[in-house]
């Protein structure tokens, strides 16, 4: 962490809908000047204070003025946190010279990204000076992919303590859910398809689940692409489209914490299909749907919510059951949360070395204790 840091987070994107939201909520959970310390930043000090008065937050809540097209800025908002929480995406397009940043001088990273090509790129380029520096960049901090890489992490630690070992299988199983995508994750999707036509040699990294875990190849995993019946949850199961990016983040996480899922772990990700309502984002949106800076209501988000199975199968066919819920709708009321609570566990983890992380491999039972007290999320073993 940056040792000469004024605050602990830094919300970017703060007057974008999402990063609203997490400004808003680290106002109304933790105050200002408190056992927190953070700040809103974004392009305009004079949009900064709109938002800071429209979500109630203090007059006294500092604003940073940091533009992505301009470096010194940038460079300079850095130098003052121990952690950039940011929301200014698609990361592919406006969060390439950040991560450089938070890596060349010891500041944590956090972001929303969804947007496997662009990750792998940063692992490559960036891992090396994070690891130099001290900074613990985390990517994929929201709905994609913590309740999906916890859920995992939850389900082996049910099987060790239940069966008496980690096991070879998991399935996620998205059970039910109430919410649309996001404004930021239909255009991540539009800019990843956008490089997809400009470098077509990036749809192999797309299709493989291990784009993620460099030198690392596992065996062949499910391609979760068709309907199909599972014995498992006794109904059909469909694709999901989060799984694109959550198995990667899974098996990287499984990399890092030394596979203590095996060098074999297999895992995918489907939706179980309600003949009265469609699969749960079963495709991304070509064109139309939500704009970045869009987003549903306060009452549309407080309506909404999640809830996946995790089956661990061990290799004698014993399974455990367990569940991750969320209360509020994925893309906004629930990601705004997990991000924010990530950010801090983060900031109170000064043993986590430095690099390029998946939050639940870096943080594990600090985080799972920490989004169920604050940020909505239950953990609960089923059978």
């Amino acid at each position: 962490m940056n040792p000469k840091a004024e605050f602990d987070i830094i919300v970017y994107g703060a007057t974008g809908f999402t990063g609203r939201l997490v400004a808003e909520y680290l106002a109304q959970k933790y105050g200002v000047g408190g056992d927190v310390t953070w700040a809103m930043a974004g392009r305009s000090a004079d949009k900064l204070a709109a938002v800071r008065d429209e979500i109630g937050a203090p007059k006294d809540t500092p604003l940073v003025v940091a533009d992505a097209s301009d470096p010194a800025s940038v460079k300079a908002m850095v130098a003052r946190a121990k952690a950039i929480l940011t929301t200014v995406g698609p990361y592919q397009l406006y969060g390439s010279d950040l991560v450089a940043e938070c890596a060349a001088q010891g500041t944590d990273y956090l972001d929303l990204s969804g947007e496997p090509n662009w990750m792998a790129e940063m692992i490559g380029k960036h891992e090396a000076a994070a690891k130099k520096s001290g900074a613990r960049i985390l990517f994929s901090c929201g709905f994609d992919s913590i309740p999906f890489e916890l859920g995992v992490y939850f389900a082996q630690k049910t099987a060790k303590e239940k069966l008496g070992a980690m096991v070879p299988r998991v399935k996620g199983r998205m059970r039910k859910m109430l919410g649309g995508l996001s404004g930021g994750t239909a255009a991540s999707g539009r800019a990843t398809m956008a490089a997809l036509q400009k470098d077509p040699s990036l749809f192999a990294l797309m299709i493989n689940p291990f784009a993620l875990t460099p030198g690392f190849t596992g065996p062949a995993q499910p391609p979760g692409n068709k309907q199909e019946h599972d014995p498992d949850v006794g109904a059909d199961v469909g694709p999901f489209m989060m799984a694109a990016i959550n198995t990667k983040n899974v098996h990287r996480s499984n990399l890092l914490q030394g596979h203590p899922y095996g060098a074999d772990f297999v895992y995918d990700e489907m939706s179980i299909i309600d003949p009265k309502t469609p699969a749960a984002f079963a495709d991304m949106p070509a064109e139309g749907g939500p704009q970045p800076g869009e987003g549903p209501s306060k009452e549309e988000r407080e309506a909404g919510f999640y809830d996946c199975l995790f089956i661990a199968i061990a290799p004698d066919g014993r399974k455990v059951q367990v569940s991750v819920y969320g209360d509020k709708d994925p893309g906004y009321g629930s990601t705004s949360k997990i991000i924010a609570e990530t950010a801090i566990a983060l900031v109170n983890a000064p043993d986590v070395a430095g690099g390029i992380w998946v939050p639940g491999a870096a943080l594990g039972d600090r985080l799972v204790k920490r989004l169920s007290d604050n940020a909505g999320l239950t953990f609960k073993v089923e059978s």
